[in-house]
This record gives structure tokens, C-alpha cells and sequence, in this order.
């Protein structure tokens, strides 16, 4: 790899975190995140920069994580050796961020290697001290200036509440709060899908009116943000749900 001259470790990983995102939520394309964030790597252990070393090698892990995302999406299961790959690389994040005590840093390490039990490996119990503890350092995340960070804490924690402990009123208080978090935000990217958690627990509750008030503000706004097919489709799909719920119930 071939490191230009003059850009520091955290302006790269600024930019990876861009597409990242776009790649994410609208192109599908990740190869563009993954060599900034793999530059970004380079450059912060040449600068013994440890906190943009932490940041890059979680940016990698992230671009595992939605390539594996991908492939559940489409219907297939990650290769085990992708999801162990994933898994490393949000260890070695969590373990440089513990080493130099970052809490904020912390909370989105151990948030990744939540993720890896919770949505790879379908694992609740093994997810959630890791969750718990992510949960108890939220605040300095939002401190940080990261309110995506901390939106996706909550979020998590209200499918907790929404799939595994069920309570679907505390579902929907957690949820809302990730919701408000994306929309201080104000990434036209990131609402349709916390407006879809949202409403899906709201059907939950029995709030079946507003849950499709969220969702088909959510369809609407997947569709002006132009998001990939398969996030326009779950919202169409949720939406579908909660109005034949509704019917059902007048």
C-alpha cells in the first residue's frame, strides 16, 4: 500500500467513514471504505497514533460486519471464517481502546463485538454483556460528538427489549430515543430505519395507527434518500404489516 504524504490517520479514517456509509445504506459497494480504512491503518501505526490505529481496525471491522450483512440479506449465511475475521478485528479495536481508556472509544468497540454475537452468530446471551456495557458508557459516546454511535447503542438494546426480553414498551422508549438521536443527526441515510424499528415495536405495543404513521414516513423518505432496494423493500414490507394489522383490528 502506497501511503500519500500529508494526510494524517484520522482525515483518512474521516473520509472512510463517508463511504462506509454510503456504501452501506445506498451503494453496496465496499471497497472504497476498505482501502481508506486499511490506509488510514498504515499511516496511524507508521505515526504510533493508537487511537486512529483503534478507529481504523474498527472501521475494517465494519466493513466485515456489513458485507456479512449483505449476505444475510440476500438470503445466504456468512462463511464462518468471514464472521471470525469480523470478530478479530473488533477485538483488536476493543482491546487498543481499553488499553488507552478511551470510554467513548470503548463503547463503540464493545458495541462491535456485540453485534458479531447478536446479528452473525443469533446469540443473545453472549451479546448482551457486551451490549450492558457499551449501554453504561452511551453517554460519553454522545459526548464525543458520535450521536450515530450512540443512536445504534439504543437501538440494539430496543431489539433486545423487541426480540429477546419482551417488552415492547420499553422497546419503543429505547427505539424512540435512537430515532431522535438520527434525526439531531439529521443523515437523511439513517432515519428510514429507525423510523422501521420503531414502528415495528409500536405494532408491538398495540399502537397499530402510529405505527404506520412511522412506517409509511419511513418508506417515503427511504425512497427520497435512495436507499439500496433491499431497505426500501423492508420498509414497504413492515408498512404492508402493520396496515393489515390495523385492518384487521377496526
Amino acid at each position: 500500500m502506497t501511503i500519500q504524504s500529508g494526510r494524517t490517520a484520522r482525515h483518512v479514517c474521516a473520509a472512510a467513514d463517508e463511504a462506509l456509509s454510503e456504501a452501506a445504506f445506498r451503494t453496496g459497494d465496499f471497497a472504497g471504505a476498505e482501502r481508506l480504512f486499511g490506509e488510514a491503518r498504515a499511516i496511524a501505526e507508521r505515526d504510533g497514533d493508537r487511537e486512529a490505529e483503534a478507529l481504523a481496525v474498527g472501521g475494517l471491522g465494519m466493513v466485515r460486519h456489513y458485507r456479512n450483512i449483505t449476505t444475510l440479506v440476500g438470503g445466504d449465511t456468512p462463511d464462518d471464517a468471514d464472521v471470525a475475521a469480523e470478530e478479530e478485528l473488533m477485538r483488536r479495536s476493543l482491546a487498543i481502546w481499553e488499553e488507552i481508556g478511551d470510554p467513548a472509544g470503548t463503547a463503540r468497540a464493545l458495541f462491535g463485538v456485540a453485534l458479531v454475537f447478536q446479528v452473525l452468530r443469533r446469540a443473545w446471551a453472549a451479546a448482551m454483556p457486551y451490549f450492558w456495557r457499551s449501554f453504561g458508557l452511551a453517554e460519553a459516546v454522545e459526548e464525543s460528538g458520535d450521536l450515530y454511535g450512540r443512536s445504534e447503542i439504543h437501538r440494539h438494546l430496543g431489539f433486545y427489549y423487541l426480540i429477546e426480553d419482551v417488552r415492547p414498551r420499553e422497546a419503543v422508549r429505547q427505539l424512540g430515543y435512537s430515532l431522535a438521536l438520527r434525526e439531531r443527526l439529521g443523515d437523511p441515510r439513517r432515519i428510514p430505519s429507525a423510523l422501521v424499528a420503531l414502528g415495528e415495536a409500536e405494532m408491538a405495543a398495540g399502537n397499530l395507527q402510529r405505527a404506520v404513521d412511522l412506517l409509511s414516513r419511513a418508506l417515503m423518505l427511504a425512497r427520497q434518500a435512495d436507499l439500496q432496494p433491499w431497505r426500501i423493500q423492508a420498509a414497504e414490507q413492515a408498512l404492508r404489516d402493520a396496515e393489515a394489522a390495523l385492518s384487521a383490528a377496526t
